[in-house]
């Protein structure tokens, strides 16, 4: 046992835990920094440039997010002095700040740079924990246009940003910063993002488990998946898109029948942009399901119960979409 990665986990736990249940914006902006300084020592490695290299890319855009929420919190003292600041431009750079920090456009270029020098375990933490407390601080601020721009274009991205990637790691970096996009539409319909959020850690935890010595597209036909490693990848990536019957689907339902009614022309935008990720996705898994498989057994030995909970967790997926309709 590592009792100072188990002590920095530990930090990184009660320091998002801190931001969201603060009543005021230092105590945000401090747990925030707290998340920060506990957050490094999990990506950094001795005697690695690629670790290295992906710690300071974080370190840099992360303090410049901080630096601006702290300008904007600052600022926020002087709209009864002056009128040139008013409400509304605060409240787009406070959005411009948790952006930065999120990895959302069009502040997005660190997140899949810091993504190709990790490893999986590390992927999974930036791209479910590490967004929690940033969208509990967003979750307190006002909608207005620039948000609404922001998801646009994160959903706008996060599609057309991964068609011609090879590294497995930029292509989910790129996923995730469509499901950000999608997280912000659930926010500015006054929705409850946390829903989506769970949604996504299961969904991406199935596919972390499958790809933990995978790095790119063509180590996946290399590894020579058995008949039901190839049913699990194709399930987990399909729940993640958002095709029905799978939970994937749920909560873009839920954000789609919502902004029906407000905002046609956003939804619109982003069902489209879902189907080219759905495109290369595809283009992901298609080779493995056409290409004849030189095994003949069902599964291999190794792994076997971890296969199990895969295909247990794939197949509850359908189960639970198809419960909020009775």
């Amino acid at each position: 046992m590592n009792f100072k990665k188990l002590m920095f986990l530990m930090m990184m736990i009660l320091s998002t835990l801190i931001t969201m249940s603060s009543n005021n914006w230092i105590g945000m902006w401090m747990g925030l920094e707290i998340n920060l300084m506990s957050f490094i020592p999990f990506i950094s490695k001795s005697k690695n440039k690629n670790s290295s290299q992906a710690m300071m890319i974080y370190f840099l855009t992360q303090s410049v997010g901080s630096m601006i929420m702290m300008f904007s919190i600052m600022m926020n003292t002087l709209t009864m002095i002056t009128p040139l600041m008013t409400n509304e431009w605060l409240n787009i750079l406070m959005i411009m700040s948790l952006l930065i920090k999120l990895g959302g456009a069009p502040f997005h270029l660190w997140l899949p740079e810091v993504m190709a020098n990790m490893n999986w375990m590390q992927c999974f933490m930036l791209m479910t924990w590490q967004k929690m407390a940033p969208l509990s601080i967003m979750m307190n601020l006002k909608p207005n246009w620039f948000m609404y721009v922001a998801m646009t274009m994160s959903t706008m991205v996060g599609a057309l940003g991964g068609l011609n990637q090879t590294s497995i790691r930029k292509i989910m970096a790129y996923s995730s910063i469509n499901h950000l996009g999608w997280m912000m539409a659930m926010m500015s319909m006054q929705m409850s993002w946390y829903i989506y959020m769970i949604i996504y850690t299961m969904m991406l935890m199935t596919i972390m488990m499958m790809f933990k010595n995978i790095y790119f597209l063509n180590q996946i036909n290399n590894s020579n998946p058995s008949l039901m490693e190839k049913m699990n990848m194709t399930m987990s990536f399909m729940s993640l898109r958002g095709l029905p019957p799978f939970i994937g689907f749920l909560p873009k339902w839920m954000v789609m029948q919502s902004m029906m009614e407000s905002n046609m022309l956003c939804i619109l935008i982003m069902s489209m942009m879902s189907l080219i990720i759905l495109f290369y996705y595809m283009n992901m898994i298609s080779p493995i399901m056409l290409n004849y498989s030189s095994m003949n057994k069902w599964m291999k030995k190794k792994n076997n119960k971890m296969l199990w909970l895969i295909t247990l967790i794939n197949l509850s997926f359908p189960i639970f979409s198809i419960m909020p309709i009775f």
